[in-house]
């Protein structure tokens, strides 16, 4: 029977830590904005558990009076003298952050403190190297029900291996337990309690009805039956973050938003509603599937509750890419549908990724110059208002590193580790013609031709020309979104400008090149 648990106060306490990015990235300036959503289901849980309090310390969001560490992150010895954590929760769903939880999973273990992870870079043979690692538990799957159960089985002392969906070391050895069915039934689950969040200044809400995703996409980790919550209790989660927290800006992490058409159309017509009700417009942001498009009546329905941006996985502009991702469609139809979403009004964030590698015996080749021409012109025809370009990445547990691990193609992690997967960086071998400097140059390519120092003089002239509202008075709706949505996408692409910029500067000072050719080095001589 496992010890039980030592209080350092009248009641236990859990601290969640969200773990900081391992450098200036392409993410920092969201992330400071806003949190994730995962771990403060997990800490709003626990707080509800009797006997518990929980918190949350956001390493990407310490703006209000963060205690911070000279070498980055949060100053964790403050805060373990401050408020002493009983047990502690560190979150795996961001790979390129794996480096900084093991760093925070040996201070903690240091001082005597339980360790307990979960998140999708947990699969596979990351479970016992994660173990090995000062990681005492980790919890796989979805955490809200397991997590409950550990710490309760955890405080009295109970055999842990009752515990559905857990991993642990006992007499050296790995134990997995009994897998957990994902959860059907969300009710019973508290709101998330944006309060636990020490330190954050959230002026980004991430909300979410949908879990699970049934595309199985071969370079995702997210997998699984689509669940939701009802349009109610999803509505009921807006109004108390917009009563509580004055909240306005909200983005839906769904992988796919219009998952569950008539129940999506509900909750469209409900969100409209409460905004009149309130005399307030909210703000939203999704994730949808491109063929949406065709559904003129649900994207009406979707304008009319406030939702008006849309992110979109448009992954390629390369028809022989497309197929090997089994993505069924054609680039012209893909531009075609992205006008649709542009011309009912939605901005449109487009994702790309560049230089995807075939599938065995495809015989495709195309050099870096032609793959960046045909980027270049989708994005610009597409009309898309903002944009990424990311480079593959290998996740562990992914149907994409298991076929190129096959092949002897990944970069050894002792070379080019856990903090480069980002989608920043080439972590393996690309298809010929084509060399890791060519792919690395060319998203830089595509990205600073999009984010521009120009944009600054454009937003001049925007506001300059803001008068010209005075000629739309009989429809000042029409002529709002015709002066604000350039306005609005030259400071996104000026601000992106400085974003891009600091990054390639910290990039050129880093000791990435010299990994990289050392990486390459080593995947020629196996």
């Amino acid at each position: 029977m496992p010890a039980m648990l030592k209080k350092t106060g009248p009641r236990f306490k859990f601290r969640v830590v969200i773990p900081g990015y391992p450098a200036f990235n392409i993410y920092s300036h969201i992330a400071n904005r806003t949190t994730a959503l995962g771990p403060l289901y997990v800490a709003s849980v626990v707080n509800k558990l009797s006997g518990w309090d929980a918190e949350v310390i956001d390493e990407n969001n310490l703006r209000r009076y963060g205690p911070r560490s000279p070498e980055g992150g949060a100053d964790h010895a403050f805060l373990q003298n401050l408020r002493p954590a009983d047990v502690v929760g560190l979150y795996g769903g961001l790979t390129s952050t794996i480096p900084r939880l093991y760093q925070l999973a040996a201070f903690y273990k240091g001082k005597g403190v339980p360790v307990i992870a979960g998140g999708q870079h947990f699969a596979g043979e990351n479970i016992e190297h994660a173990l090995r690692n000062n990681i005492d538990y980790l919890v796989l799957g979805e955490g809200e029900e397991t997590i409950a159960e550990l710490l309760e089985a955890k405080a009295g002392g109970r055999d842990l291996a009752t515990v559905k969906g857990i991993a642990y070391l006992s007499g050296g050895k790995v134990v997995i337990t009994e897998a957990r069915t994902p959860m059907d039934d969300f009710s019973a689950l508290p709101y998330p309690d944006f309060s636990l969040v020490r330190y954050a200044a959230i002026k980004l809400y991430p909300i979410g009805r949908i879990r699970g995703c049934g595309m199985d996409c071969e370079f995702c980790t997210v997998r699984g039956r689509p669940r939701s919550i009802s349009p109610e209790q999803f509505l009921e989660q807006i109004r108390y973050l917009v009563e509580t927290y004055d909240a306005r800006h909200f983005f839906v992490v769904d992988d796919l938003f219009a998952q569950y058409r008539d129940e999506t159309m509900r909750f469209c017509g409900m969100l409209e509603g409460y905004q009149k009700n309130i005399g307030r417009r909210l703000d939203f942001t999704v994730q949808i599937r491109l063929d949406k498009a065709r559904d003129s009546e649900f994207l009406a329905a979707m304008r009319r509750a406030g939702i008006s941006g849309v992110c979109i996985g448009f992954e390629s502009p390369i028809e022989e890419e497309l197929k090997a991702m089994n993505k069924h469609i054609r680039p012209q139809e893909m531009i075609e549908m992205a006008r649709i979403y542009h011309k009912f009004g939605f901005l449109v964030h487009g994702m790309f990724i560049f230089g995807y590698p075939m599938k065995e015996g495809s015989g495709f080749m195309m050099s870096s110059k032609e793959r960046v021409r045909r980027f270049k012109y989708f994005i610009r025809a597409a009309k898309v208002d903002t944009i990424q370009v990311l480079l593959p990445v290998p996740f562990a547990g992914t149907e994409l590193r298991n076929r190129l691990a096959v092949q002897n193609r990944v970069y050894p992690l002792s070379d080019i580790g856990w903090e480069y997967y980002d989608g920043n960086f080439p972590l393996f071998e690309p298809d010929k013609p084509l060399t890791s400097e060519d792919i690395h140059d060319s998203t830089r390519s595509i990205m600073g031709k999009f984010y521009q120092f120009k944009y600054m003089f454009m937003l001049a002239f925007h506001v300059i020309s803001f008068p010209a509202l005075i000629f739309f008075l009989h429809n000042i709706k029409v002529g709002w979104r015709k002066w604000y949505r350039p306005w609005r996408n030259s400071l996104t692409r000026f601000g992106g400008w400085m974003i891009f910029k600091g990054w390639t500067s910290q990039f050129n000072k880093s000791a990435f090149p010299e990994k990289l050719k050392n990486a390459r080095e080593h995947i020629l001589l196996r």
